[in-house]
């Protein structure tokens, strides 16, 4: 395991049921995942995009390691219960077939205990165990991996979808991949370079720039790239406008504001009073549909959050 990261890092995500694979790698059963096998209910990828809950893997090749400290991430970070460790200072990567393979074994791992939950369907319990989606998010800044290329290759070799979820902050990595997710989400958690420093709170000084960097790329890419906006009330969620302007650099296939959830260690950082209603993103997402040509698509009040585009209907990627 990572040598660079304090022994109680590792306990903290062991708790916290992160299961870890290598150095840096790791994955952890969604909610949505228990809910589609148990309760029959899907998470908004499956309502938007066709992605199947029960087959869906989150995993992140980067769990220790980001260039933000985002105060609404609930990620461990440096300084959570006084653990601190450099995030900057990354590791000996693993090799990004050992932490696929890490990934599906930890996946069926994980579903081992569904055999004898009460209500669980057993035929999508035995359909999960073949994962064919892989959302590279979860925890971390994927873009440092700096065999990000292989990895999604390696998943689309194993007729795997993925979602590349970045904070933009490495565009140098995006602009070089030669093998692009099935889909591209870009974080944009600020509607300026203040506001981005004392919520974002970034480790480098030319954070702000690499991420306008990136919006800039985002048009160059084939696949459906989306703008995710991370919404918390008292904290960013002002000026649609500002954000609208910043989005409509990248051109983005789908917009996506999304309610803060007060889970996982940002719990320590803000509270319940700072998660927004369905309702207030709705009003947001409104409002950013009279800033641009987008219109309101979909939306998924269990996981608050509305899809904008200019599509007439979103692309089902499975």
């Amino acid at each position: 395991m990572n040598s660079l990261v304090p022994d109680e890092v590792i306990d903290m995500l062991h708790r916290q049921k992160y299961h870890l694979v290598g150095n840096h790698s790791a994955v952890k059963r969604c909610r949505w995942l228990y809910n589609s096998i148990v309760q029959d209910r899907s998470c908004y990828k499956q309502k938007f995009y066709g992605i199947k809950s029960h087959q869906c893997l989150q995993m992140t090749p980067s769990v220790f390691h980001c260039t933000l400290s985002c105060v609404f991430c609930w990620r461990a970070q440096s300084g959570d219960h006084n653990i601190r460790w450099d995030e900057t200072l990354l590791p000996q990567w693993d090799d990004p077939e050992d932490i696929i393979e890490g990934c599906i074994r930890e996946q069926k791992r994980i579903l081992t205990g569904y055999k004898a939950t009460p209500n669980a369907d057993q035929t999508k319990r035995l359909e999960a165990t073949t994962p064919r989606h892989a959302a590279i998010s979860l925890a971390g800044e994927p873009t440092l991996y700096p065999h990000l290329d292989e990895l999604i290759k390696g998943f689309h070799k194993r007729g795997f979808t993925t979602f590349l979820v970045s904070n933009g902050t490495v565009p140098d990595t995006l602009s070089s991949l030669n093998e692009e997710p099935t889909q591209l989400y870009i974080s944009l958690s600020a509607f300026d370079k203040k506001t981005f420093s004392s919520v974002c709170r970034p480790h480098a000084p030319d954070a702000w720039n690499k991420l306008n960097e990136t919006l800039e790329l985002l048009p160059s890419f084939k696949c459906p790239t989306v703008i995710r906006f991370t919404l918390a009330r008292h904290v960013n969620m002002k000026h649609p406008e500002r954000y609208a302007q910043l989005a409509m650099k990248a051109d983005p296939t789908y917009l996506e504001p999304k309610a803060y959830m007060h889970v996982g260690f940002s719990r320590l950082r803000l509270d319940g009073t700072n998660m927004p209603t369905h309702k207030e993103i709705r009003e947001f997402a409104a409002q950013l549909a009279n800033e641009t040509s987008y219109k309101v698509l979909d939306e998924s009040p269990d996981s608050r959050v509305v899809l904008l585009s200019r599509l007439e209907k979103a692309i089902k990627l499975a």
